[in-house]
């Protein structure tokens, strides 16, 4: 039984879940422990670990599925980084790098508290509805065990969740006809995605490739000669995110407008102390 929500009310919450989530790409336990095996490039180490619960995985694979990486930048690690460590390596490093980020960003107390353990079971309830069609990432994760420590299966359900939404996002995206640069340079352009020296910096594409896209953007309507979104772009980029909700909507709907709310009421609180922990790095987001 399904309970309809508040507008937005889906993605609010994904938002919460998602920066916990992502918080492990930042850590320095995740570098320590994928160095510990063998794989020290940072780039290297992030694909290995978000791409390990697929298997061994060609560089194709890693590219359709993260959408916005230049596929020469995928593929100078993968499928390199199988032959350092096998996917069931990263897999427990990973697990070892999750349980030693929250202890480190949230404290031991914290990590082992009962509110923990209720943002676990009701981000698990909500990824019970999740589907895993058409959803490669979602459904990798969905094929991993749950985790028994309750801060390790919140970590588990964040992921789930967060991959859900991102492999309908990426189709909405296609059905936009944004390239990954595209993308990248449309998002930024709201003020809410990673500045472009960040993005040029991590997903490997050149100065040249995102003036082309600028440029490409302009011709659409959808940038103004400053690379600002025009009424259109702002349009278009709500829209995106609109058709994404829907795409996403069946696990929030399943856990209900009261456990949204204890959800995101849990989250917000933990997503607070991880981040004043310094759980992210700075000038990171935004449009310069």
């Amino acid at each position: 039984m399904t309970t309809p929500l508040p507008d937005r009310a889906g993605r609010r919450c994904h938002n919460v879940l998602n920066s916990i989530a992502a918080a492990l790409y930042f850590s320095p336990d995740l570098d320590r422990e994928l160095a510990g095996v063998g794989i020290e490039d940072s780039r290297g180490a992030y694909f290995a670990t978000r791409a390990a619960a697929m298997g061994a995985v060609g560089p194709g694979t890693v590219t359709a599925t993260f959408y916005n990486f230049h596929h020469e930048l995928v593929a100078r690690h993968v499928p390199g980084v199988w032959r350092t460590a096998s996917p069931e390596t990263v897999i427990e490093a990973r697990s070892r790098a999750v349980d030693a980020t929250l202890r480190r960003l949230l404290g031991e107390d914290v990590s082992a508290s009962k509110e923990v353990a209720e943002a676990a079971e009701l981000a698990l309830r909500a990824a019970e509805a999740c589907t895993r069609t058409a959803r490669p990432l979602y459904a990798a994760y969905a094929d991993l065990p749950v985790p028994d420590a309750p801060h390790l299966a919140l970590y588990h359900a964040a992921t789930l969740l967060r991959e859900h939404r991102g492999d309908g996002h990426l189709a909405v995206l296609l059905d936009s006809e944004l390239d990954p640069v595209e993308a990248l340079v449309s998002h930024t352009a709201t003020g809410k995605g990673m500045t472009p020296r960040w993005a040029l910096g991590t997903r490997g594409w050149s100065r040249t490739d995102w003036e082309e896209a600028v440029l490409r953007l302009r011709e659409r309507g959808l940038l103004d000669a400053n690379g600002e979104l025009t009424e259109a772009g702002v349009a278009f980029r709500k829209d995106i995110e609109v058709r994404t909700d829907r795409l996403d909507r069946a696990p929030y709907e399943h856990l209900g407008a009261a456990g949204v709310d204890r959800l995101m009421e849990l989250g917000k609180a933990l997503l607070l102390t991880a981040f004043t922990a310094g759980a992210f790095p700075e000038g990171m987001i935004g449009k310069e």
